[in-house]
């Protein structure tokens, strides 16, 4: 994002008549939650024109208790969110931001659920409705407000993942679930091949429904498994799992309403980058013995085969992200760049095989291209 870019926070009542100039002038702007995420993904041109914030517009709008449902304003922080829930004993099942705070807008508008989704799906799935603004000022509505709910067109997981190149998002509903009692995150660490059976077990023929879990490694640092348990009953069903060679290790207890990552979780520095991976579960112990995926610290969930690389910018050459790129492409994996240095070059994403499907979806949204211009997921360098 350009450094210089103005920001605009418009109240509820002045989105609308914003964006309809907007679009008469034909002026380009880019769609922003709280801002501390801009710089991710693909860089923006530097005629992407003005930043409209919904860092105003942060309502809890209706909680239906009962119902398990929650309808917010985009702007509104997660962080917030989960501290209402909770007095109703109540959440919604994401991880903490990477980056500082992070609106609930804007985590759709970038479709990045982490860690949680092995138990709780990716946050599309907890999507029931959404209300956006077309750049040209048009009102829409997808979903509803109850959880049985499948009449219209799915924009709601259109514009999951969509980065800001469709449209606003101005209001959402979420399912929300009971907060659990007595969560824990444990290490286990040990041989590797001890590790993959104990995976292999726990996901094939155990019936813990664990939070999460996911390899881990570090640089210089051995392999090691972690996994998110609900209760102390799971603690105690996995020790009966364990062999000998496998070392236990408690770790501190996650939170759900603060505003960054605790030490189990990844956080991420203005210096650093941070990549996105997918790879096919069974192929990551072999991605992450492969010498380009030395030096990166790598979280890989052991069952969807989505997490993270990262490393400070300084020592790691762009060729080094490449190369990393390449391995996960020759496992039928992709790599997508989130945080970069200002001077690199890297593409965010590759062009994938939908880009003529992207770009005519692109056309039909915004067909001024006032939307993020040269941000547009699927697309390279657009």
């Amino acid at each position: 994002m350009p450094d210089l870019a103005p920001v605009v926070m418009p109240e509820r009542e002045e989105l609308s008549q914003l964006v309809l100039e907007l679009h008469a002038d034909g002026s380009p702007w880019v769609p922003s939650g709280l801002g501390n995420h801009l710089h991710w993904g693909a860089a923006l041109q530097a005629d992407a024109g003005m930043v409209l914030s919904m860092a105003r517009c942060n309502r809890v709008i209706h909680h239906a208790v009962a119902d398990f449902t929650v309808t917010v304003e985009a702007g509104l922080g997660l962080a917030k969110l989960q501290e209402v829930l909770a007095a109703q004993d109540q959440w919604l099942p994401l991880d903490p931001p990477l980056a500082g705070p992070s609106s609930i807008g804007g985590l759709v508008a970038r479709g990045l659920s982490g860690r949680l989704r092995h138990r709780y799906r990716d946050l599309r799935d907890q999507l029931l409705g959404i209300s956006l603004l077309r750049s040209d000022g048009t009102a829409a509505k997808a979903g509803g407000k109850v959880v049985k709910n499948v009449a219209g067109y799915d924009l709601m997981r259109l514009f999951c993942g969509s980065w800001g190149s469709l449209g606003l998002i101005s209001e959402l509903t979420l399912r929300t679930m009971p907060l659990p009692k007595g969560r824990q995150i444990v290490q286990l660490k040990g041989a590797l091949e001890d590790l993959q059976q104990l995976r292999q077990q726990l996901l094939l023929h155990s019936s813990m429904a664990l939070e999460f879990i996911e390899w881990r490694q570090g640089p210089g640092a051995a392999t090691c498994l972690q996994l998110g348990l609900c209760n102390l009953a799971q603690e105690q069903q996995l020790q009966l799992q364990l062999t000998p060679s496998i070392q236990l290790e408690k770790l501190p207890q996650p939170t759900t309403s603060t505003t960054t990552s605790t030490t189990t979780s990844t956080t991420v520095e203005a210096g650093q980058w941070l990549l996105r991976l997918g790879l096919e579960p069974v192929k990551i112990v072999e991605f992450m013995q492969d010498p380009v995926a030395q030096g990166w610290q790598l979280q890989l969930g052991a069952a969807s085969g989505l997490g993270l690389a990262q490393a400070a910018f300084e020592g790691m050459a762009p060729y080094r992200v490449e190369a990393l790129r390449r391995a996960c492409e020759r496992r039928s994996g992709y790599l997508t760049v989130l945080q970069s240095p200002n001077n690199s070059k890297l593409d965010a994403w590759a062009d994938v095989k939908a880009k003529p499907l992207i770009e005519a979806v692109k056309k039909q949204f915004d067909p001024l291209n006032q939307l993020c211009r040269g941000r547009l997921p699927g697309v390279a360098s657009c």
